[in-house]
């Protein structure tokens, strides 16, 4: 059950979209002063060593991250979501530093964003899951040296389960209820594909207007393929809409891992589909491999009479 470990695939293809696509969706969102509830129920242990034994033995960050900034740095004109995107990472590094060592998880990221200056007072939350006891340490370790206080709540436990008791979250000033969660588990045992669509089930039944970021990898099993779709039904049945983008960097002659995965969007902002939809095409040119590279985005709105999103 605990054999994945997320220091093998920091920085690689998979979290270059999940990123790309987490971070304009909160920058959306704290354009309004209102506090956020940021949950990420897998949260692993936040940072990562891009000079580690476990990063260079795998080589994805050197095929994901680190080629998306040496193709990037040719270009006059980044996409803004990309060129926030990379900006952000180079910032957890020494200051023009020419190799990257440290590639930020996604409760970094979320931190970062919710502390800087201009966010701070707002007084957004973190709370974080993560199962795995080596990563739960980790994580209990980075997250001290920020300091954070009571701002961020981390639980050795099971994301999927905590989830649904964090919801709906409690009340701003003025009675806003705002809400961002993350779901990116492992999938390394099949029942987390069922668990996924259960929590996101669970996650709408009790507070519909939140947004909620599902990340999957594509593969030959039934319950991958199938775990879209059920998305789509929930969000449906829900009249909530939805986004739903993936990325195939295809494969070389010698690739065996993951080549392609996707993001699943409840309530997106308005704004993340023309980000992405400019972002992409310089992705897949920079992280492309091989036969059966892509990108496709598709997107069905709300229903005119409801409330779109919690932004």
């Amino acid at each position: 059950m605990f054999s994945y470990r997320h220091a093998f695939h920091a920085g690689n293809h998979a979290d270059v979209l999940k990123h790309l696509t987490l971070l304009p969706t909160l920058r959306h969102l704290m354009q309004k002063a209102a506090p956020l509830t940021l949950i990420d129920t897998h949260a692993g242990a936040g940072l990562y060593r891009l000079d580690s034994e476990a990063a260079h033995t795998s080589g994805e960050a050197a095929r994901g991250v680190l080629a998306l900034r040496a193709h990037i740095a040719q270009q006059d004109r980044p996409a803004a979501a990309l060129a926030d995107y990379l900006a952000l990472i180079a910032s957890f590094n020494p200051p023009g530093a020419q190799d990257w060592r440290i590639y930020p998880g996604s409760p970094f990221l979320m931190q970062r964003l919710m502390s800087a200056p201009e966010r701070a007072a707002v007084h957004d939350r973190l709370r974080l899951f993560e199962l795995h006891p080596t990563d739960s340490r980790a994580l209990q370790a980075n997250v001290a040296q920020l300091q954070a206080g009571r701002q961020i709540s981390i639980e050795a436990a099971d994301g999927f389960a905590g989830l649904p008791r964090l919801l709906p979250p409690p009340p701003g000033p003025g009675g806003s209820r705002r809400a961002l969660a993350l779901i990116d588990p492992s999938y390394e045992i099949k029942t987390d594909y069922a668990r996924v669509a259960s929590a996101i089930g669970q996650a709408l039944r009790r507070f519909a207007t939140g947004v909620y970021l599902v990340w999957h990898p594509i593969i030959p099993r039934p319950e991958a393929h199938g775990l879209p779709r059920r998305l789509k039904t929930l969000a449906t049945q829900a009249g909530r809409g939805w986004l739903h983008v993936n990325l195939n960097t295809g494969s070389g002659k010698s690739d065996t891992g993951l080549a392609a995965s996707g993001v699943f969007v409840i309530n997106p902002p308005h704004t993340l589909e023309p980000q992405l939809r400019a972002a992409l095409p310089a992705v897949l040119r920079a992280l492309g491999r091989g036969p059966g590279q892509g990108w496709a985005l598709e997107t069905a709105p709300a229903p005119a009479t409801r409330p779109t999103r919690a932004d």
